[in-house]
């Protein structure tokens, strides 16, 4: 049994198909398929039922999968021990952000950090919240770029700047005529657009529905801020967005107002997550000081 097996066979219980589990292990379909007969009679199991049209792993086979996956992540962390004996600042670092935070903050700090790191390859996954944090688990995410709160969860966390909400209303709505700072309380009675069930974004905006008398608009829910914004644009609705998600480079719309709020003003804490064993513990702390000062000047400037 080698290493190389176990990614052959994790590749065929990801993809359930030879032909792309070949792909993504960059090897040829037969040269797959070989080493996992080998592989089945090394264990003496069947690991694959196989047939013309799929692909199913056998109860064992799931089980073998499973744990090839904890094998694979200890020896990716055995690497990644030894690149960091070599180079502290190297390597290769995998960053995890949820959906609403992603395409807005990194355009302000992945040219930093290139610069800061040029010997560190950073790979950036966009999840889910949950996600996120079940890949931190895992192992298979480094860091994690959340919103707090996150508890019940044993990673480090450091916080790294604060983001407000904006209210986004058509342009010619009603509340559009204040132009100014408006107080939360003009949200009382309002029907919000809202994102679909997961997001993070959702349950912070249902706070502030909560906490301001307002009231989710019933019969849609968007899978992405850019609908959001789509959906305001087109006067259906009134939503919340995060400051970065109003900054350029992400343009904006003729028809959407734009109004902050007053104090007590809806925001959200931005937190670096990773596990108290990284390897690159002493390398995150810095990396997050850098992203929250990058983060706080744009935020500040809007």
């Amino acid at each position: 049994m080698n290493l190389r097996d176990l990614e052959y066979l994790v590749a065929v219980g990801d993809h359930r198909h030879f032909g792309r589990a070949a792909e993504a292990c960059n090897v040829s379909q037969p040269t797959l398929s070989t080493q996992l007969k080998k592989l089945e009679q090394e264990l003496g199991i069947a690991l694959i039922e196989r047939s013309s049209r799929h692909v199913v792993l056998t109860a064992a086979g799931e089980r073998v999968v499973e744990r090839s996956r904890v094998i694979l992540d200890e020896a990716a962390a055995i690497r990644a021990l030894a690149r960091q004996a070599t180079d502290p600042e190297g390597g290769t670092l995998r960053m995890g952000l949820f959906p609403t935070l992603a395409p807005y903050l990194l355009p302000h700090v992945v040219p930093a950090l290139h610069e800061r790191y040029p010997n560190l390859e950073l790979l950036l996954i966009e999840e889910k919240t949950e996600v996120v944090l079940d890949q931190l688990r895992a192992g298979r995410l480094d860091v994690g770029i959340l919103a707090l709160p996150v508890t019940g969860e044993p990673l480090h966390q450091q916080p790294l700047f604060t983001e407000d909400f904006v209210l986004a209303v058509p342009a010619g709505h009603p509340l559009a005529a204040a132009g100014g700072p408006v107080d939360p309380s003009v949200l009382a009675g309002e029907q919000v657009l809202l994102l679909e069930e997961g997001h993070c974004l959702r349950d912070q905006a249902l706070s502030v529905c909560r906490l301001t008398g307002a009231s989710e608009r019933r019969g849609f829910r968007a899978t992405s801020l850019e609908t959001l914004r789509q959906m305001v644009a087109a006067g259906v609705g009134i939503t919340l967005l995060p400051s970065l998600a109003v900054r350029p480079p992400v343009p904006m719309s003729a028809d959407i107002e734009l109004l902050r709020f007053t104090e007590p003003v809806p925001r959200r804490e931005i937190a670096m997550l990773w596990r108290s064993t990284s390897v690159y513990q002493d390398l995150l702390p810095g990396m997050g000081d850098l992203i929250g000062k990058l983060a706080s000047q744009v935020v500040a400037s809007a």
